[in-house]
């Protein structure tokens, strides 16, 4: 199989381990061997990054780098594979999870997965593991850290778990007054959060409309119109870009201006945008804290 190459600063948001901190670990405790380009530049391979990737699971939970790096890939993954209670989720999710993606890996995808979600039910496994490993990818396709077919991979993967569990799970007739329609603006394509928001605000006994992916502005008005007062949801990832994030924001304010509605917004093309002084839009710095401000609403 042929080696996929990362620069260290690749390794570097693939892994959350700082640049520094790596060729320290390298020239210090021989824990990587780059090979040099042409103009002396390291490059790392596949199996680097699952050595950082192990190493770095490893210190995360107590061992020390010197005591790491004298130990052979056999015991390394004895010793990880030990780290199965509860209390060592969060570290091995990222773990087990990054490898699946970076090797085209379903059955180790799966083997973690779903004893999660059959312990724990599917909103625990989109909160605690879904959720966190999804931003976690979208700082990595952003970074060119992880090249598109790897994030389609392993996005497909997690939409196909979470279908067949919706599909599973018996969900009772609205009972709250507030409707909300979650949409996703024009070229935007990443829906999985969105799927998985209207599953829980349904399973509370909201109302909820889902409109998908690409909706334009206009199909917005004519929801308004049909509908009424509506709660609009929606998650900015990649479109509209973030220098265009205002210019969606003024055009949200020219054509609602006059109604009872109201923008309930995330994602990464708002990072660098406070939330205006308008009344009716509301941007939340992470995607948990806009579905917790929901599940308050009557």
């Amino acid at each position: 199989m042929r080696q996929q190459e990362f620069s260290i600063k690749e390794l570097e948001s693939f892994t959350g381990i700082k640049a520094h901190t790596i060729r320290i670990w390298e020239q210090r405790y021989g824990i990587l061997s780059p090979v040099r380009s042409d103009t002396n530049i390291r490059i790392y391979t596949d199996k680097d990054l699952k050595i950082l990737l192990n190493v770095s699971l490893l210190n995360n939970l107590g061992h020390k780098i010197s005591n790491i790096s004298k130990m052979s890939e056999e015991e390394v993954a004895d010793l990880i594979a030990k780290y199965s209670s509860p209390e060592h989720t969060d570290h091995k999710m990222m773990h087990t999870l990054k490898l699946s993606m970076l090797h085209y890996d379903e059955t180790s995808f799966n083997n973690f997965v779903d004893p999660f979600i059959e312990q724990n039910g599917l909103e625990a496994a989109f909160k605690q593991v879904f959720l966190p490993f999804l931003r976690q990818i979208g700082y990595l396709w952003q970074t060119d850290a992880i090249c598109p077919a790897q994030e389609h991979f392993i996005s497909n993967l997690v939409r196909q778990k979470m279908f067949a569990q919706i599909e599973r799970e018996k969900v009772n007739p609205p009972d709250k007054e507030t409707t909300f329609v979650l949409f996703l603006p024009d070229l935007e394509i990443h829906e999985i959060s969105l799927i998985m928001m209207q599953f829980i605000l349904k399973q509370r006994g909201y109302k909820t409309i889902l409109l998908g992916q690409s909706v334009p502005m206009d199909d917005l008005l004519d929801v308004h119109k049909r509908l009424g007062s509506v709660e609009f949801v929606s998650i900015f990832t990649t479109n509209p870009p973030s220098v265009l994030a205002e210019d969606y924001l003024k055009k949200i304010v020219q054509m609602f201006d006059q109604t009872d509605c109201f923008f309930h917004l995330t994602g990464y093309s708002l990072k660098d945008i406070k939330s205006p002084n308008i009344q009716y839009i509301q941007i939340y710095p992470n995607m948990e804290l806009m579905l917790q401000s929901l599940l308050e609403y009557k």
